[in-house]
């Protein structure tokens, strides 16, 4: 019912696959017609022998100038079954080489298309954008794990020199050995059980 109110539908089939469908029957066609010659030339020959020992020497002739006409047509045969296959064969390449060329186009205007999307001004600002975001990610890395600008290493340079430029006086170390010190030791408990208070 489709094809009665839809619209007809395109055929897949294309006038090159029409044209390699022809040239293949044809290449059958020529097949079954060698079989048929290569079987009559058997034939034939057989044929030949027996009329040589029966006697029958022209009708012998006869058959051999035959059976010679058969064995030059199926030379022809095998001349036109070659070029119907070189035939099909270009035909096929052909059919390969346009698809290829077409998936070539295709592939072409999508990198258009996807060229026209990016220009180079927007990869570069991106690239520009980019390397802003590291550098700001940076500064925030070095902020949080508590790294120093170079002016606040200055800063504690000039105060380190400030400490100890001055002649600081320090304690004297004692030369007097140190007091030993004795821990008072605590009871050793038996090991086994303990006594708990109830409540």
């Amino acid at each position: 019912m489709g094809g009665l109110f839809g619209k007809p539908k395109q055929s897949r089939v294309t006038e090159q696959d029409k044209a390699v469908l022809q040239l293949k029957q044809q290449r059958d066609k020529i097949h079954q017609y060698q079989q048929k010659i290569e079987l009559n030339l058997e034939k034939e020959r057989q044929l030949a022998k027996r009329l040589v020992k029966d006697g029958k020497k022209e009708r012998a002739l006869l058959l051999l100038k035959k059976k010679r006409y058969q064995e030059q047509m199926l030379k022809r045969t095998d001349g036109q079954l070659e070029n119907l296959e070189k035939m099909v064969s270009e035909l096929e390449f052909s059919q390969i080489q346009a698809k290829v060329v077409d998936g070539l186009k295709q592939g072409n205007e999508s990198l258009k298309k996807m060229h026209e999307m990016l220009s180079i001004d927007d990869v570069e600002s991106i690239m520009e954008e980019t390397q802003e975001g590291i550098e700001r990610q940076q500064e925030i890395d070095e902020m949080l794990a508590g790294g120093l600008t170079d002016e606040d290493e200055d800063a504690v340079l000039e105060e380190y020199e400030k400490m100890f430029g001055e002649d600081v006086q320090l304690p004297d170390v004692p030369n007097e050995p140190l007091p030993q010190v004795t821990e008072p030791q605590e009871e050793k408990q038996k090991p086994g059980r303990t006594l708990v208070e109830a409540s």
